[in-house]
């Protein structure tokens, strides 16, 4: 079997979540036999051909000089490549800049299957203008794939509701983290259960500025990191709102897997305030790093959760919560073990790997390759 992965800045991950799906699903795909490509940005980092037995193709990628209208001539560029490679399968991940040019795909001769990821067209940074596009390029997506993956029950529904088109479930996934270590808290000055954190892209629907508005109302003076890059106009300002107060730490992205577990695991109280999406991996790493997690109170986290963590849906919430969680109490260790329990048998990696592959073995199996 070959398949090529679009859609994804590229491996090794140093952008976000898909970036990881792509990664951990390439490296699982190669060990079961499959010749694996990935489209990386020409501005990607690693500059190799092959990693870890995965082939790299680097595509001219102009988003840092357009911005986001370059990600759609990158996308371009993939497909164009993906042409050439006579493909069993193109596995899409996200839809929207690459949908666009949905035609361009080889739909005759590979079969195309795409995660959908969450409801772009819902994110409250975009204007209604960019949010309508979003909403035409969803259906685009749906439109030129002949299968679709849905990375949460709740996307799953929508896609039959408003499509009628049914998506086999596939999550996201997350590998325990067992490996802690405190001497990594060393360079942020930390101590163990000492100090809170989110980790987000800082964007409003993330609802940063809520969960830092419920730290500045607690009072309390243990810190409080935000990791995420944060030289963005977004950042800016939340970085001005709130220079007033020295505990609030904005300390950037952290791509390095082992040292963000550690921070995730040695914290008190990790936020997660996704509002827009389906099965979020930075909230699946979260669980699995034993974090006590406090989420923002919807039905895509709370699916994931159930009752294993707490939830906010505004800062006097958030100010409650810092004030009286401690994740040494034996009620929040019930809430840890179960999160954990949950990884193990739905969201662990190996596991999460065997679906795609067994979804590639079906649709391969008997193909009905049309132009769609």
């Amino acid at each position: 079997m070959k398949i090529a992965i679009i859609g994804t800045r590229g491996i090794p991950n140093h952008y976000g979540g898909f970036e990881q799906c792509a990664e951990y699903l390439a490296l699982g795909l190669v060990k079961k036999g499959v010749e694996v490509i990935v489209y990386n940005s020409h501005n990607h980092p690693y500059k190799e051909d092959t990693w870890n037995g995965v082939k790299i193709i680097h595509c001219y990628d102009p988003e840092y000089k357009w911005g986001t209208a370059g990600q759609f001539i990158y996308d371009l560029n993939c497909i164009r490549d993906v042409r050439k490679r006579n493909c069993d399968i193109i596995l899409q991940l996200g839809y929207t800049s690459s949908s666009v040019w949905g035609s361009l795909l080889p739909s005759k001769r590979s079969v195309i299957t795409t995660n959908m990821d969450g409801l772009e067209w819902k994110r409250t940074k975009y204007s209604k203008g960019v949010k309508r596009f979003l909403l035409y390029a969803e259906k685009l997506g749906v439109k030129y794939s002949h299968h679709l993956i849905a990375d949460s029950i709740g996307i799953k529904e929508y896609l039959l509701e408003k499509y009628n088109k049914d998506s086999v479930f596939i999550p996201y996934g997350a590998h325990v983290f067992e490996d802690n270590d405190p001497t990594v808290l060393k360079e942020f000055n930390l101590s163990p259960w000492n100090y809170n954190i989110l980790v987000a892209r800082l964007e409003p629907e993330n609802s940063i500025e809520v969960i830092l508005d419920g730290v500045a109302q607690s009072g309390m003076d243990n810190d409080f990191l935000v990791v995420g890059k944060h030289e963005t106009t977004y950042g800016e300002y939340l970085k001005t709102k709130f220079a007033s107060y020295p505990n609030i730490k904005f300390i950037g992205g952290i791509y390095d897997i082992e040292k963000l577990n550690n921070l995730r695991y040695y914290s008190n109280i990790y936020f997660h305030g996704h509002t827009v999406g389906g099965t979020n991996p930075s909230l699946l790493e979260a669980m699995a790093s034993k974090s006590l997690i406090c989420a923002n109170n919807n039905p895509f986290n709370e699916y994931i959760l159930g009752t294993d963590a707490y939830y906010f849906t505004d800062k006097d919430d958030v100010s409650k919560i810092l004030q009286s969680g401690r994740k040494e109490s034996a009620e929040s260790q019930v809430k840890l073990n179960n999160n954990i329990e949950k990884i193990e048998k739905l969201y662990r990696w190996d596991l999460i790997i065997d679906q795609y592959y067994n979804h590639m073995l079906e649709i391969t199996a008997n193909p009905v390759l049309t132009s769609v």
